[in-house]
């Protein structure tokens, strides 16, 4: 069972790596039309659930709750649908369609992160990963005003953040994935 949890740790990292890239673009490229800021959440979060489906159905009936994962997917290929079906979508829809994801996305990371301390090292960093996703969903629902601007570095701050907790789990899970496959460890077993 922690094989099969450490097995596909590349999924996580590459999920973080997709996090670090689009935060990188939000805040070098705040200005451009708000067209390419649909299109790019658009993109990110229809990658995102996809990755997190593939993580969930490979998890499926191994270990801890799999359908929070799966669940998380369906809610990102969402958001992202809507952001493709409606290009022309105000700022403000736009932003509460974020805020709406990043609340749901958030809350289901700390239930993964909850059911699966029993079986992975470094669930904290995917509960962490929740809280700032709350936060910012939060944040975002509280101030809409604030500005595309300022939006977007707070999407930019949120997402780097977000991917490095991501990457660092990640490589954890391919440590522990090495140590599980040790002939040591099978000795000790």
């Amino acid at each position: 069972m922690e094989f099969e949890l450490t097995r596909y740790w590349w999924i996580v990292v590459l999920r973080g790596v997709l996090a670090i890239a689009f935060g990188v673009i939000a805040f070098f490229w705040p200005g451009v039309v708000w067209l390419v800021v649909v299109a790019t959440f658009a993109a990110y979060a229809l990658l995102d659930g996809v990755l997190a489906i593939v993580a969930a159905v490979r998890a499926q009936g191994r270990a801890g709750p799999w359908w929070a994962l799966l669940l998380e997917g369906v809610v990102s290929i969402a958001a992202g649908v809507v952001a493709i079906l409606w290009p022309g979508i105000t700022e403000l829809v736009l932003l509460f369609v974020i805020a709406g994801w990043c609340m749901a996305t958030g809350v289901l990371e700390i239930v993964a992160a909850i059911r699966r301390r029993k079986y992975i090292v470094g669930e904290w960093l995917l509960a962490l990963s929740g809280v700032l996703s709350i936060a910012l969903g939060l944040a975002l629902a509280l101030m809409p005003i604030a500005g595309l601007l300022v939006v977007a570095w707070w999407i930019g701050a949120y997402s780097l953040a977000f991917g490095i907790l991501l990457v660092i789990l990640g490589f954890r899970l391919r440590g522990l994935s090495r140590q599980v496959s040790s002939p040591e460890y099978a000795a000790a077993r």
